[in-house]
């Protein structure tokens, strides 16, 4: 007896990615198929650690102050002197590029306070416009008006060089942490350039760079990035294409990934989609229009996308192309690096950052980043694209058709911080598979945080 159609196209949507991936043409990796099940502590999730500043005041001092964080890319600092100002919340800090390397201190003059640096720039010394304290790249304190006035300072010069955190480099990324005593980038982040190094982050340019205001805490704005189970009804579009239930969700330690795949429709679309409508689907092609990309009936929508994507990145790196799998091409790798860093794996551009805005616990920055891969001269360095409270996404017109799809998922960020300010119950609930990523960090947050936070639910 065969299976009817309707039958097989259902349980094709039900098999999960790491399955699913073998029926390519050019099956991914097997390092990269493996399975790395996660179960959570628990599902319930406190609601203050979205609404109560006792909580964020925490996070301050027991994560962000403890824990590695991505600061820049490398790029953005290509010369002695190059700096950046990294803020998170409500700490300051200089990452700069030294003689001897990257080099990040706290943002402060050691004599009354105030910030050394407002602006990202290039300089030759640190320089406090308030009094003039100056100190060299290396940290070191050059020059003190009135010398005789501060006979402190003139006993011991090098206690008064500027505090240091600690600096790690991974990916072309620029990692800092403003514990001494924090273990070595290498060792935080375990397997995860494993997994990376056929994605060769060090040779790609920041295409383009967009930084928005929202109105929610900086977990709410992340945690929309973390599960596919929002598709249906917050990206309808993209309902025939991407799958939710059969997503990939893996636990590493301090990072974890979703892979939502693409060219399979979610669990609960209503109506069976033909191959050759769901590759309509994603590439947005409006009905009577011709398809863009070469397609048989004897093709699927993924095999169609990964060959025209391979096409694509074979003007850029040229053969490799061929060696790439059909899965890097055309899924959503969503890497979740602990505690704010999504850096997409595969051949998708994608970088997202998470952090509150300032000091406030209801407010988060959520930055947008593409990174391209390149040969030859590395091109030039994207520009940050500023967006304020209510600003559109689409007002950043180098995010192209991403910058839709950011604004649906916004739409709900400020309304579910509205939200919990008002519930009466003490816990929100996570699923038990497709939102791991979410319940996995917030494990984590109760093991940096939670611990202090006596009497609270932690």
């Amino acid at each position: 007896m065969t299976t009817p159609p309707r039958m097989e196209e259902r349980a094709k949507r039900t098999t999960l990615w790491y399955d699913l991936v073998l029926e390519d043409t050019r099956p991914a990796p097997e390092h990269l198929r493996e399975r790395h099940p996660y179960r959570p502590r628990s599902t319930r999730i406190p609601v203050h650690r979205y609404t109560s500043r006792e909580w964020h005041l925490l996070e301050r001092e027991h994560l962000w102050r403890k824990v590695w964080q991505m600061a820049c890319r490398v790029e953005n600092l290509p010369d002695v002197g190059s700096y950046i100002v990294y803020e998170i919340a409500g700490d300051s800090y200089l990452v700069v590029r030294t003689r001897d390397g990257i080099k990040a201190y706290v943002n402060a003059c050691l004599h009354r306070g105030r910030a050394l640096k407002d602006f990202d720039g290039r300089c030759s010394e640190f320089r406090c416009s308030f009094h003039g304290f100056t100190w060299r790249l290396d940290g070191s304190l050059r020059y003190t008006p009135a010398p005789a006035e501060f006979p402190e300072i003139e006993a011991d010069r090098e206690a008064w060089r500027l505090p240091e955190a600690k600096v790690g480099l991974w990916g072309g990324f620029v990692f800092i942490n403003p514990d001494p005593d924090a273990e070595p980038l290498e060792q935080f982040l375990g397997t995860l350039p494993g997994h990376f190094a056929r994605w060769d982050f060090e040779h790609r340019y920041l295409q383009a760079h967009v930084s928005k205001k929202i109105r929610c805490n900086w977990k709410i704005a992340q945690e929309a990035f973390d599960e596919g189970l929002h598709l249906g009804a917050t990206h309808p579009q993209s309902a025939p294409y991407v799958g939710d239930s059969n997503a990939a969700v893996d636990v590493y330690g301090n990072y974890a990934r979703q892979i939502s795949p693409s060219g399979t429709p979610i669990e609960d679309l209503p109506l069976d989609a033909a191959e050759e409508d769901i590759l309509k689907r994603m590439l947005d092609v409006r009905e009577g229009e011709d398809l863009p990309i070469p397609f048989s009936q004897r093709t699927t929508a993924r095999d169609a996308m990964a060959e025209a994507g391979r096409e694509r990145w074979r003007q850029v790196i040229g053969p490799e192309a061929d060696d790439i799998s059909d899965a890097e091409l055309v899924d959503h790798w969503n890497y979740a690096v602990f505690p704010n860093l999504h850096p997409w794996g595969g051949y998708n551009r994608i970088v997202y950052r998470f952090r509150p805005n300032g000091d406030r616990h209801d407010e988060s920055i959520f930055e947008v980043m593409f990174l391209t891969p390149y040969r030859g001269e590395r091109p030039p360095t994207a520009q940050v694209t500023h967006l304020d409270f209510g600003e559109s996404w689409t007002n950043a017109p180098e995010l192209q058709t991403l910058a839709l799809v950011m604004e649906q998922d916004t739409f709900n960020m400020e309304a579910v911080q509205r939200g919990l300010e008002t519930t009466r119950r003490p816990y929100i609930m996570a699923s038990t598979f497709q939102e791991g990523v979410v319940t996995w960090r917030h494990d984590l947050l109760s093991t940096w945080v939670g611990q202090h936070s006596a009497g609270m639910l932690a």
